[in-house]
Parts: structure tokens; sequence; C-alpha cells
């Protein structure tokens, strides 16, 4: 099983930036694929990014493409979600995924097997 731990969210004006970090333990962190989710209040959890065992391979959702960057440091387990020009759009609950086993990222929530608690990001305009 893999234990996921995000951090990072906060309060930020629009055209601001955040970080959002997302810690791993329990499987070798290079071995499956990992997503940054969000869900805002009333609205269907959606896909954001998502990105490879080995980092090489990498999607986003058109609504963040060339604002957002996924990253992650295998060597301290953990992904990173550069948020930049953020907007109010922007402004949800955020949730770092994995998929333990597989080899491809994927859009689907449900395709997620480890799941963090989730970090608040609020853009003000």
């Amino acid at each position: 099983q893999v234990q996921l731990v995000e951090s990072g969210g906060g309060l930020v004006q629009a055209g601001g930036s955040l970080r959002l970090s997302c810690a791993a333990s329990g499987r070798t962190f290079t071995h499956y694929p990992m997503g940054w989710f969000r869900q805002a209040p009333g609205k269907e959890r959606e896909f954001v990014a998502g990105i490879s065992g080995t980092g090489s391979y990498t999607d986003y959702v058109d609504s963040v493409r060339g604002r957002f960057t996924i990253s992650k440091d295998n060597a301290k387990n953990t992904m990173y979600l550069q948020m930049n020009s953020l907007n109010p759009e922007d402004t949800a609950v955020y949730y770092c995924a994995a998929r333990p086993g597989r080899i491809v990222i994927s859009r689907t929530a449900a395709e997620y097997e480890s799941w963090g608690q989730g970090t608040q990001v609020t853009v003000s305009s």
C-alpha cells in the first residue's frame, strides 16, 4: 500500500503562486504513476495533472496547462505541483493520488487506489 500526505495549500491572491507537496511512503516511489486532482464545492473531483513513475511523462488538463507544473523528486519520495498565475477558478481542495501496480497515467479518479487527505487552496480576486 501507499500512504500519501499533502501539504502547501493556503490563501493566495489572484495571479499568485503556490507549491503543493505530496509525500509518499509504502511502495517504491518510482514504480507507479501519480496524479493531482481537485474538488470545488458542489462539483465533482477533477483531474489536474499526472506524472509517470519515473517522471518522464506528464499530462495536464487544458485549464492548467502552461500555468501548473507537476514534478517528482524520487530521492525524497515526494511529488509536487507548482501552481502559477492562479485565479479564483482554481479554488478547491487538492488531492494527490497514486496507482500502485499500474504503469499508465490516468485522468479517472476511480482508477487511483491511494489518496491523500487533501489540502485547501483558496484564490481571492
